[in-house]
């Protein structure tokens, strides 16, 4: 460590010189009475000024290099005077509570904030925080969620209640009347295929097997052959095949009573389907071998990539953090600040922490002085002590030598007039 020029020596040294050469100049003119004043003034300056000036010295070195007993007082005493330094850090000065008294004058919380929110604007916060955004997506592995959202999802669809929903289905067809669209629409595709000649020869076909295979005695065994052989598979299938478009023409009109008939019917059974509690239990036991057998992964897969991809295409956006993570962060922290328990809340366990902190590190504070004190070599210390408070007991030399001299002076006087 550089040495600093200790200017206080230069006038603590005038001052012996002035007193000095004051005292070596009255000496032709001592037999007169300025002389004497002067002469007695000086030379009490003189001794008070080198007597003084052994004191000082001798805190720090041995005066005139001399081994003189009693004198270097501080190199001799470094390790009491470091130690004493230490312990009046650590016991007087730098106490735990006195630092903690100083602590709790100190608003942590709302300091904390400040500086949260003024380095929020910065453009270095801002960078580290799209970096560590667009560096956390990248290295999250999103298909390790696959297994949770499957066991949420097919636990979301057991939980279903499927008499609710096909109830729900059911009354929708009603109030829709997709049950009319529906048997029209059966009506339709039916006579579009009865009307066919395909249509018509297996009518036929099956027509003629039901007569020739059906079971009868007596009379009405001979009527049933005797129509059999009245008629062959084309008239048969005519015959069904003109009977059943009849039919679906007469059923289609909206005032056919048949038509009404199974129109009701159809409605009481999707009107009261939740009634039937058969088929409830087998849509139920349906469905969940349904979603027990379905195989989400790949799906769910897919869709988390894309998600990904997606989530890195609106972060790599360059207002991502001014246009979403900042006004979050800031709309946090006025909440937080306009909630005043949560903030009592803070600061209390700030300050538990903070005291926490400084008791159990606070004897560190005297292993750090004594630590810097000791890399100091003894030469170097006393220069810095020299520099720092040197200049007061410096002065201790000029007093000494002012104040000889005008005791000087005074003694004079009193022996004159003694």
């Amino acid at each position: 460590m550089e040495k600093k020029a200790n200017k206080s020596r230069h006038l603590a040294a005038i001052s012996l010189i002035v007193m000095g050469a004051g005292f070596l100049l009255t000496i032709p003119v001592q037999d007169t009475l300025w002389g004497k004043l002067l002469q007695g003034g000086f030379e009490a300056g003189l001794v008070g000024g080198l007597a003084d000036w052994f004191a000082v010295t001798a805190l720090f070195r041995h005066p005139l290099g001399l081994p003189i007993p009693h004198t270097a007082l501080l190199p001799k005493n470094r390790k009491r005077l470091t130690e004493a330094l230490v312990k009046m850090l650590e016991k007087e000065w730098l106490t735990v509570a006195s630092i903690m008294e100083k602590i709790k004058k100190v608003n942590l919380s709302e300091i904390i904030l400040t500086t949260i929110i003024r380095e929020l604007q910065s453009d270095h916060v801002k960078k580290v925080f799209h970096t560590l955004i667009k560096d956390s997506i990248e290295k999250v592995d999103f298909t390790k969620l696959t297994p949770l959202l499957e066991k949420e999802l097919k636990g979301y669809l057991y939980s279903i209640d499927s008499s609710k929903m096909l109830k729900s289905v059911a009354d929708g067809v009603v109030i829709r009347k997709y049950d009319e669209a529906a048997f029209d629409y059966i009506l339709g595709e039916t006579g579009k295929w009865a009307a066919t000649e395909e249509a018509k020869q297996t009518m036929g076909k099956v027509g003629k097997q039901l007569i020739e295979t059906t079971e009868a005695d007596g009379l009405l065994k001979f009527a049933i052959q005797s129509f059999s052989n009245l008629v062959n598979e084309e008239k048969i299938g005519q015959m069904m095949q003109t009977f059943i478009l009849n039919r679906i023409v007469n059923v289609s009109r909206p005032d056919n009573r048949y038509r009404k008939l199974i129109l009701d019917w159809i409605k009481k059974e999707l009107v009261e389907i939740d009634k039937r509690e058969k088929l409830m239990d087998e849509v139920n036991d349906w469905k969940i071998k349904l979603v027990d057998d379905f195989d989400m992964q790949p799906q769910l897969d897919s869709l988390l990539e894309t998600a990904k991809d997606r989530l890195r295409e609106f972060v790599n956006q360059e207002d991502f953090v001014d246009s979403y993570v900042n006004p979050i962060i800031l709309q946090y922290i006025n909440d937080l600040k306009e909630d005043e328990e949560k903030m009592s809340s803070i600061e209390s366990w700030l300050h538990v922490k903070v005291a926490g902190a400084i008791e159990s590190n606070h004897s560190k504070i005297g292993v750090l002085v004594k630590e810097n004190l000791d890399k100091l070599d003894t030469e170097t210390l006393i220069d810095m002590m020299e520099n720092n408070i040197g200049k007061d007991i410096q002065w201790i030399r000029v007093n000494g030598a002012v104040c000889g001299f005008f005791i000087g002076v005074f003694l004079t006087v009193f022996k004159l007039v003694i």
